[in-house]
């Protein structure tokens, strides 16, 4: 066997050979058929099928070669050829890492080298960058196969090896410096990517942070586990890196490291390792300092974490350093400036003779401050900049920016420290001194608040600074702690300062103890200073203030040494004629201690000191108030301006200060109010509640600021605020008569009228007979009134015209400059009184008008001459609408009388003597009375146009006045309003009314539609829509449309009237089937309210009491219907008009039949009396004869519900005489009423003529259903059911819709029903019923027919289906029959249907059977 075997292995490497690969793959074959695991036979076996194609057998082949034998190479390096002839190049990849593994245990080194130098090549060209690393880190030292590697011979440049299979590595195995590098660029991207990927992600995530911190977050996770440091360190430690190449590396670690220390939180487990990171970054950066390596980032870092308190600690030697290495750097500039500024050389020894001087110093020795700014703005992330320029700032004085520069200081500061993890508590601290220092002196004191609290940080941190030892004294002083400042400069003064700051702190030490009242220590120790500082050179401001304040201790030691302190002062200005404080106290001196006072000189002084220095208050206000009292505002309103500009304005000197007002309190509250009061006047009201709320800030308790402000709201329109101030104005002086009239003025304009009444009135009982008070409360009384009138409260109304009438007669009796304007007020509140017709306190009203005519001495102008008269007033009644009408035009025309000031007020006072005038042609009878009233009326309205023809208002009364006669002036004239005042909805309306009442509807609509765009709630715009709709033939939507208008009206409008007329004959339509009392309430409410509001109109009144008649309210109805009658025969008496006279008869008829129904049957038969007597039979009119018929139908229902039966049949019988052979209708009403009274006499001869009359009426009318009924009823009751037959023949003979046409009430239907059942047809029965509900499906009676006859056919579960919820008004009848349907049903439903029902209607005994029957039937079911 094992020489079969051999033969069989050499037969196939001998193929193999001659490439006879067939040959070769059936020798192993067979070999491997006797034994599976021959390693060689699968082997060749593998290669020959790989040659043939066969990858399948050929990859199994090889794998159990590897597995018979793992550690031989040769199955793997088959293995390997064919994963890469077939591209499987992972499969490849670890088949060779397999094959290194086999090489090194085989101490192989070159064919492990060569192996490797491909899993390198096919790395690069198909791996990633991380299979690039890892390939490359087997060529490190630390690497497994490092050891055999080494073993390889070292390459010769000069001599190289017969072959390149593994130069590659061998050349790395003895230089790694390439792979470190390659590593270090492939774990680069990879970070780079990495961070990249992971921040968007991250980004996209809900409660994601920001930015800033996302990539901090990254960056520390990535950064913390990173391979690079080490990579880092073995090319710079490596033997054969450059100098180019070590610096650039070490920049990377640095800048590597140094992202992940800012990117390390400083609390946490972290902090150990952000404080390892910080040693070794200081270490990287102190060595490139110390060596001069150009890193700037390292340089920096360097000089940024130096915690130091003053610039000078920070070493000047690495400063110039820096400069040197980096030339052109902004921070180079910044520093070589700060040099310059502060004369430090540049150069450490001095320059050599003879060196060309370097151009950048030429540049920065003419500014150096420039220089300074100029880099600054490019170093908003360096604190040494920020240091060096918030000095430079606050030794220049621009302590604004000082302020700015130190607070982004510290915000920068406390920036890296949170980056670095290094505290710098001196760097902090000296910013933190540039701050309190600068806020000090920065428009004292406004900033003091926050300056004393920087100061008492610091100083607890350093006692002995003396800078903000001084500036805690100037904070002292200011808040006026005299000892407390003085201690502060004593212990200034114990720790030797400078010479300077001791001179300071002496002179303000003696000035705390002159401001403490111990003046003659005070001015002991000014004279020592004085002497000593007198023999400095310079100080000039200096020494002016030690002059000038030693002459104000004078001053203040009282009036014998006012002219020492005279001296004194001019002694200061000696010194520095620019000390304003000394021109403050010279004019203080010419204008209160000079007799007499020199008020110029003292002027000339206040301005002088005001010019040099704007923070002199008190120069300033006596600057205001002088030019004050000369009335030069704007001189006033200059200085106060001034004056605020100098206390640093409203954002404390910080511009851009969000919310100032509030944080900084006013050092010159007068100047805020002056502004404010100039604001006021030239109504800016926001600009001047501010300055007030700022005023108020310094002085809460400044009555005159709060009054202001409070008329600065109310200007502005905040009327809540405006009351607020106010009130809070008069807790601090009650007794302020102004403060109560504005107040009065804010309540009237939020129409609180009883409130403002009552404040007029304080207002009056402070200043008694002010004129201004009188006229706004006689305005708010007739305002008042016109709004109660409105609401419909017209005793109130009346009580509030008559209160502005009486007021009006105090001011004509107490002065004669304001007559014209309480003329004017006056008349309109009579004018507003007429538009009652009677009134409540009838003498009060007579006793007010004879008082108000009792001024008109010279009666009546030649405009109204002959046009009004007035009766006696000898008793009350007298009284009414029409008289105060003409006392309003009386009243209007004595104002015509009076001097008025220009053409404005002439025209005024014409055209309220035109509107009312206009208004007594509406209420004369008398047509030519009317003629001359009207044509008088329009030359009044010529006059008012002559002298103002810009008014709208007067074109259209114009237009109005012209409305009827001549549509082309009327047209002309709201066209002419128009063109004035073209978005006015009143205009647009007129004109549209125009031309609908000359028929021309398009533009009518167009206009009135024009009207609804301008103003949606102009309720008569609505009803002329409502107008032209009706003329369109388009009733439902004019229907709609006087809904809408009643719905929007809030007032009395004829909306109300037209509505409801409409309404009402809506629901008296005889095609109107389904008529429930619901649908009378809106009409009902909207004539309700017309008629309180007009209670002199006799058709709303009429029309009212027939709604109520519907609804069944005959009391009220009684009541109107009465009222209108009295109304009608009023007018009829003064007129004798026909049309009055039929009116008249109408009511009493209305009347007659109200009676009836409250069986007031003598007073029916009374009314209708009188509508006969007033009716001629032989008047043709069929209006008139129409209401004859109604009269005698209602007299004779009269009679015979008194059994006058006699008199009921005469009455009957006149009727049908009187009625014309065309008024069929009519005639068959009155038969039928004649034949129900024939059957009531009860004799058979009544009876029989009772049906021949109703024969007859069929023969006349075929078509009137209800005789027919009404004759079939008889037979019922006579049991003639021939005659039954006959009716019932001729109602059948009409189709069932024309049946519901003429019984919309389905009577007949109903006979049927019951006919039908009194003969025991029931099935007849139910299919008339089921007939009626199918004809008309919304007939809630026929609903309930069927239902009622299902349900005694005990068919409960088809009744419960056709009871539906019907009408309001016969809801619970629907509901009694529903339970009854479904009392079978288990549930609460039925029981709770059925107390529903009585709930509606518990006067109703069948709600309450149903109720019994229902407990009655559970209680049964429950026994069962």
């Amino acid at each position: 066997m094992a020489s079969f075997t051999k033969s069989k292995l050499k037969a196939a490497r001998d193929a193999i050979t001659k490439k006879d690969y067939k040959a070769a793959q059936e020798a192993a074959s067979q070999v491997l058929e006797f034994e599976s695991s021959n390693y060689t036979a699968n082997v060749f076996l593998g290669l020959a099928c790989l040659e043939l194609g066969d990858h399948t057998r050929s990859q199994q082949a090889y794998i159990r070669a590897t597995e018979s034998s793992p550690d031989q190479p040769l199955a793997w390096q088959g293995l390997a050829r064919f994963y890469e002839r077939t591209e499987q190049w992972q499969a490849y990849t670890t088949s060779l890492r397999t094959l290194m593994d086999i090489f090194m245990k085989a101490d192989d080194a070159i064919k492990c080298a060569e192996t490797l130098q491909k899993y390198l090549e096919v790395q690069r060209e198909r791996g990633t960058r991380q299979d690039i690393s890892n390939a490359l880190r087997l060529l490190l030292p630390e690497s497994p196969l490092y050891p055999i590697l080494s073993t390889l011979p070292e390459p010769q440049p000069t001599a190289p090896s017969t072959s390149l299979s593994y130069i590659i590595v061998q050349t790395a195995i003895y230089n790694s410096l390439p792979v470190f590098e390659e590593l270090v660029e492939l774990l680069e991207k990879d970070e780079t990517e990495m961070i990249k990927r992971e921040v968007d992600k991250r980004r996209m995530r809900l409660g994601a942070g920001r930015p800033e911190q996302i990539k901090s977050e990254v960056h520390c996770e990535v950064q913390e586990h990173s391979k690079l440091p080490e990579l880092y360190n073995e090319i710079i430690n490596h033997p054969n890196t450059t100098d180019e190449l070590r610096r650039s590396t070490e920049a990377k670690l640095l800048q590597q490291k140094l992202q992940l220390l800012v990117a390390l939180p400083v609390v946490g487990d972290k902090l150990s390792l952000k404080k390892e990171l910080l040693s070794q970054v200081q270490s990287l950066c102190n060595g490139m300092v110390l060596l001069a390596i150009p890193n700037e980032l390292a340089w920096i870092f360097y000089m940024e974490s130096m915690d130091v308190y003053d610039i000078d600690e920070y070493d000047m030697s690495v400063l110039r350093r820096y400069m040197k290495v980096f030339p052109s750097t902004h921070l180079t500039q910044l520093l070589r400036g700060y040099f310059d500024y502060m004369q430090i050389p540049l150069e450490e020894p001095v320059e050599e003779e003879g060196r060309p001087p370097d151009p950048l110093d030429a540049a920065l020795a003419s500014d150096p401050v420039s220089t300074i700014l100029e880099a600054f703005s490019y170093l908003s992330n360096s604190i040494i900049s920020h240091r060096i320029t918030s000095e430079v700032y606050r030794m220049e004085e621009d302590l604004e920016n000082a302020i700015k520069t130190a607070e982004s200081g510290l915000q920068l500061t406390s920036k890296t420290v949170n980056d670095y993890g290094k505290p710098l508590p001196k760097v902090k601290r000296a910013f933190q001194v540039t701050l309190a220092l600068s806020l000090v002196n920065f428009f004292p004191p406004k900033h003091h608040i926050r300056a004393f609290t920087i100061l008492e940080e610091v100083l607890s941190q350093d006692p002995n600074n003396v800078h903000c030892l001084l500036s805690k004294g100037y904070i002292l002083q200011s808040r006026q702690q005299w000892k407390e400042a003085e201690g502060i400069f004593e212990t200034v003064l114990k720790l030797s300062p400078e010479y300077d700051m001791e001179l300071e702190s002496l002179e303000e030490k003696a000035w705390c103890i002159v401001k403490d009242g111990r003046l003659l220590e005070g001015i002991d120790e000014y004279c020592a200073i004085i002497e000593d500082i007198d023999k400095e050179v310079g100080r000039d401001d200096q020494k002016a203030r030690a002059y000038w304040r030693l002459g104000q201790a004078y001053w203040n030691l009282g009036d014998e040494h006012k002219e020492t302190a005279y001296k004194h002062f001019i002694a200061s200005l000696k010194r520095s004629s620019s000390f304003a404080p000394a021109f403050t106290s010279l004019g203080i001196y010419y204008a209160d201690y000079v007799n007499p006072p020199d008020l110029d000189r003292s002027s000339k002084c206040f301005q002088k000191a005001f010019e040099i220095d704007a923070r002199e208050g008190e120069a300033a206000r006596r600057l205001a108030e002088g030019f004050s009292n000369e009335r030069e505002w704007d001189l006033v309103e200059v200085v106060a301006r001034r004056t605020i500009e100098g206390e640093g304005g409203l954002e404390g000197g910080m511009a851009g200060t969000e919310d100032a007002t509030s944080r900084y309190m006013p050092t010159n509250a007068w100047a805020w109010k002056a502004v404010g009061v100039v604001e006021l006047s030239r109504k800016n009201y926001l600009a001047a509640t501010q300055a007030f709320q700022i005023a108020l800030r310094a002085d809460n308790d400044d009555f005159v600021s709060w009054q202001r402000l409070g008329e600065a709201y109310f200007r502005s329109g905040r009327q809540a605020a405006a009351i607020k101030a106010l009130k809070h104005a008069l807790t601090l002086r009650e007794d302020d008569w102004i403060c109560h009239f504005l107040l009065a003025e804010v309540f009237k304009v939020m129409t609180q009228y009883s409130e403002a009444i009552a404040s007029y009135q304080t207002a009056l009982e402070l200043q008694p007979a002010e004129m201004a008070t009188l006229l706004a409360l006689a305005e708010v009384h007739l305002i008042y009134s016109r709004n109660q009138s409105l609401e419909g409260f017209r005793s109130r109304a009346e009580s509030s015209a008559l209160a502005s009438i009486d007021v009006c007669i105090d001011i004509i009796e107490k002065s004669s400059g304001f007559r014209r304007i309480a003329w004017k007020t006056a008349a309109d509140a009579v004018y507003e009184l007429s538009k009652a017709s009677t009134f409540d306190d009838t003498e009060l009203v007579a006793q007010t008008l004879l008082s108000l005519l009792s001024y008109i001495s010279e009666g009546t102008t030649n405009d109204i001459q002959g046009l009004i008269s007035f009766p006696n007033l000898s008793t009350p009644e007298s009284v009414d609408g029409l008289y105060a009408l003409k006392v309003a035009v009386a009243a209007y025309d004595h104002r015509t009388s009076l001097d008025n000031l220009d053409n404005i007020a002439a025209a005024s006072t014409y055209f309220d003597l035109c509107t009312a005038l206009v208004k007594l042609s509406t209420l004369t009878e008398d047509s030519e009375k009317k003629a001359s009233i009207i044509k008088q009326a329009k030359l009044l309205l010529q006059k008012s146009l002559d002298f103002d023809p810009l008014n709208s208002s007067y074109w259209v009364m114009w237009g109005n006045l012209h409305f009827v006669d001549d549509f082309e002036v009327a047209k002309d004239a709201y066209i002419k309003a128009l063109e004035r005042d073209s978005k006015n909805c009143v205009i647009w309306t007129h004109l549209g009314l125009l031309y609908l009442y000359n028929q021309d509807l398009e533009p009518a609509n167009q206009a009135l539609y024009r009207a609804q765009i301008i103003d949606p709630d102009y309720v008569l715009a609505w009803i002329g829509q409502g107008l032209v709709a009706t003329e369109n033939q388009h009733h439902t939507d004019s229907y709609s449309l006087f809904s809408h208008a009643v719905d929007i009206s809030s007032e009395t409008s004829p909306a109300d009237l037209e509505f409801a007329k409409r309404a009402f004959e809506k629901l008296v339509d005889s095609s109107n089937k389904h008529v429930i009392r619901e649908s009378l309430l809106p009409p009902f409410h909207a004539l309700d309210r017309y008629c309180k509001r007009q209670p002199d109109d006799p058709a709303a009144l009429h029309l009212l009491a027939l709604i109520c008649e519907r609804l069944d309210q005959t009391d009220l109805a009684l009541d109107l219907v009465t009222r209108s009658i009295a109304l009608l025969e009023k007018t009829y008496e003064e007129t004798e008009d026909q049309s009055i006279e039929e009116n008249y008869a109408m009511a009493n008829g209305t009347l007659g039949r109200i009676r009836l129904a409250s069986q007031d049957y003598s007073g029916a038969v009374a009314a209708f009396a009188v509508c006969l007597s007033l009716l001629s039979a032989d008047n043709p009119n069929i209006r008139s004869k129409i209401m004859r018929a109604h009269a005698q139908f209602g007299s004779g229902l009269a009679h015979f519900k008194q059994s006058e039966l006699e008199a009921a049949l005469e009455m009957f019988e006149t009727c049908l005489q009187e009625l014309t052979p065309d008024m069929v209708a009519v005639k068959g009403h009155a038969i039928i009423l004649l034949a129900q009274t024939l059957w009531a006499l009860g004799s058979e001869e009544a009876r029989e003529t009772a049906r021949n009359q109703l024969l007859e009426c069929i023969s006349i009318d075929p078509q009137n259903v209800t005789a027919m009924a009404t004759l079939a009823a008889i037979g019922i009751l006579e049991s003639d059911d021939s005659l039954v037959d006959a009716a019932l023949t001729e109602i059948k003979g009409l189709t069932w819709d024309k049946i519901l046409e003429l019984d919309p009430a389905q009577l007949v239907s109903q006979l049927l029903i019951q006919h039908y059942i009194s003969q025991g047809r029931e099935k007849e029965a139910l299919s008339s019923a089921q007939r009626g509900v199918h004809m008309d499906p919304l007939n809630n009676d026929a609903q309930k027919t069927l239902a009622t006859l299902l349900l005694q056919q005990k068919k409960a579960a088809a009744a419960a289906s056709i009871i539906k919820d019907g009408a309001q008004d016969d809801l619970d009848s629907t509901l009694s029959l529903k339970a009854i349907a479904t009392v079978a049903s288990t549930a609460e439903t039925p029981l709770s249907t059925a107390q529903k029902a009585i709930m509606l209607a518990p006067w109703k005994v069948e709600n309450w059977c149903t109720l019994a029957y229902i407990r009655a039937s559970h209680k049964q079911d429950n026994t069962v």
